[in-house]
């Protein structure tokens, strides 16, 4: 597999969290099936990895419209954030991504991007061991719109006081991806850098 390295025009990196940085999604997955199939719906890996990085709150307003159902989405958002955290210790590390991140810790600053809510954000970098690696997190508690719009990395390039063209962005769903390339920032998919979660 090839390794991972940063843009030599890239002045700060911005990592997404889950899928990128801690191999989160099979925990999520399993978290969302376990709550939704207590109301009937068999969610899919395709929908799941459709929706990667999006809130989860507003995830269930998304499976609302595709199921047509009319779940409320705020409560069965946080039944599924209390079922992952449950589950969370279950996470293993990614590794490639986390090395990459180590080796250039105090030579350019570093965020982390997460569609993910702060508290368990910060949780999970407790348990992939790099809490005392991170000083700028940028969460769902933090933006008014989340991915696929560039809000989060903007603020986290704000935070870091790094130009958007020279920041690059660490990713591993299409929604994160793209709100990259809206941003005007360099775009790198992880995925291809370890075996990853698939529908």
């Amino acid at each position: 597999m090839k390794k991972l390295e940063i843009d030599p025009k890239a002045k700060g990196l911005i990592f997404d969290l889950d899928g990128t940085l801690a191999d989160t999604m099979p925990v999520h997955f399993v978290a969302y099936q376990n709550i939704l199939g207590k109301y009937g719906i068999d969610y899919s890996a395709k929908m799941f990895l459709a929706l990667a990085g999006v809130p989860a709150v507003e995830t269930i307003e998304k499976i609302n419209e595709v199921y047509g159902t009319s779940l409320n989405a705020e409560e069965v958002g946080h039944e599924k954030e209390a079922e992952y955290e449950r589950m969370m210790h279950e996470m293993k590390p990614i590794e490639p991504v986390i090395d990459l991140l180590k080796r250039y810790h105090g030579k350019l600053p570093i965020a982390v991007g997460t569609g993910g809510y702060n508290r368990l954000a910060w949780k999970t970098l407790e348990i992939i061991g790099l809490k005392d690696y991170i000083e700028i997190l940028v969460s769902a508690n933090d933006v008014q719109n989340s991915k696929p719009h560039p809000e989060t990395f903007l603020r986290c390039a704000e935070q870091m006081g790094v130009a958007p063209a020279d920041c690059q962005v660490f990713e591993d769903g299409e929604p994160g991806m793209i709100a990259a390339r809206k941003a005007g920032m360099i775009a790198t998919l992880v995925t291809d850098y370890y075996d990853v979660f698939k529908a």
